[in-house]
């Protein structure tokens, strides 16, 4: 039986099942970006969100050593770990988890399985670029309207002789609007 047992076993054995999540977790930090089936990713997302989260936690020199030994068992691929620490590791130092997404692609055409794409969340160039520029509040300040006042009389005496608005309307489109008004 498997009672509180909530992962999912993808219809293999253990060793079969380790071996998949280690083949894909390689391919995902190699490529930044696979396609696969929705359970795969939904497993393969388990998988590597917390060997992410361990190449972040680098407080001294045998803390790293430690968490490559820990990420390299899981992954048995060298260029993969030496790819996750050097690479993906300062992208995501500010990120508190939620490394990857994934997304729904449809259904694939020979068996009808439901197909994904999962990938990392700070390598994607489509999604990435509108959230980093976040515009910051105003100050307050305890001055009454100072600043306020200053840029007035700036752009009072900016104004140039082709600005100054004349009483007499230039075309019919102008008379028209001065109607409404």
């Amino acid at each position: 039986m498997r009672h509180g047992n909530k992962n999912n076993n993808l219809s293999r054995t253990a060793s079969h099942r380790r071996a998949l999540l280690m083949n894909l977790g390689c391919q995902l930090i190699t490529y930044k970006r696979i396609t696969t089936t929705v359970a795969k990713a939904k497993a393969l997302r388990s998988y590597i969100e917390p060997l992410i989260t361990k190449t972040k936690a680098t407080d001294t020199k045998e803390a790293i050593s430690h968490n490559h030994r820990i990420v390299f068992s899981y992954l048995n691929d060298k260029a993969a770990v030496k790819e996750l620490f050097t690479v993906v590791a300062p992208k995501v130092v500010g990120r508190p988890g939620g490394y990857t997404r994934i997304i729904k692609l449809g259904a694939r055409q020979g068996d009808n399985a439901e197909m994904a794409m999962i990938e990392l969340v700070d390598f994607n160039d489509v999604y990435g670029k509108t959230v980093e520029t976040a515009a910051e509040p105003a100050k307050k300040t305890r001055r009454a309207g100072g600043a306020k006042k200053a840029a007035a009389t700036n752009d009072v005496n900016s104004i140039s002789d082709a600005e100054v608005v004349t009483d007499e309307p230039t075309s019919a489109t102008d008379t028209a609007t001065e109607e409404k008004a």
